[in-house]
């Protein structure tokens, strides 16, 4: 049983206010944070600790990536309500919740059947519809693309061109690239021959792996 008690309420509220002190600046960012319920995706002796700016560990050592780390990635997405985005890496799930509470229209893929069985069954309790997707993040979902955005929840030594391929003129990817330690890219297609790049920070991500789909 799941619940969302008064005490969890006021966490996130506290959460929202030490990511609007780190400078998250988009309220629409901060509006999902507040409405999701992070505590729901993880273990029930992770509550008290659940709203804390910290990455915790989920299923198949993989990790709920930090707050603030979702906000970055999420603010640097630029989301608008009906955009189409492809999530690499759903993990528990969390970060797919707090698109769809942006109106976005998501499709997502995971490589862990373990996480991918329990991220369903959230998105199932919480009433979110993404397209959910078992696979190799590497090669994205082609059959649904172009895609208006594209976010990476995983560390990648270079900038997959499927993924580019994938994405819209105009389009943006948020991706975290580096082989031990990463920065986060913000990409832009400007042509089918043309990307810019900016960066922004350090991170450390769980790797992207290719083929592998169980733990």
């Amino acid at each position: 049983m799941y619940l969302d008690s008064f005490k969890h309420k006021g966490m996130r509220r506290m959460l929202v206010n030490y990511l609007r002190e780190k400078g998250i600046s988009d309220e629409h960012v901060l509006e999902a944070i507040n409405n999701v319920p992070r505590h729901f995706f993880l273990d029930s002796s992770l509550d008290v600790i659940a709203y804390e700016d910290r990455a915790l560990e989920i299923l198949c050592n993989q990790t709920i990536s930090q707050p603030s780390t979702v906000a970055f990635q999420t603010q640097l997405l630029n989301v608008q309500k009906g955009d189409k985005i492809l999530e690499i890496g759903t993990g528990s799930g969390y970060q797919t919740c707090v698109l769809c509470e942006m109106k976005a229209k998501v499709f997502t893929i995971e490589r862990f059947k373990p996480l991918f069985d329990y991220a369903k069954n959230m998105f199932e309790i919480l009433k979110y519809k993404p397209k959910t997707s078992f696979g190799d993040g590497y090669l994205g979902m082609p059959a649904y693309a172009p895609f208006d955005k594209i976010i990476v929840t995983c560390g990648v030594p270079d900038i997959p061109q499927k993924l580019v391929e994938q994405m819209k003129t105009g389009g943006i990817m948020v991706i975290p690239v580096g082989k031990n330690e990463q920065k986060m890219y913000k990409v832009t297609k400007i042509s089918n021959t043309e990307i810019s790049i900016k960066t922004f920070g350090n991170f450390k991500f769980v790797p992207m792996l290719e083929e592998r789909k169980f733990c």
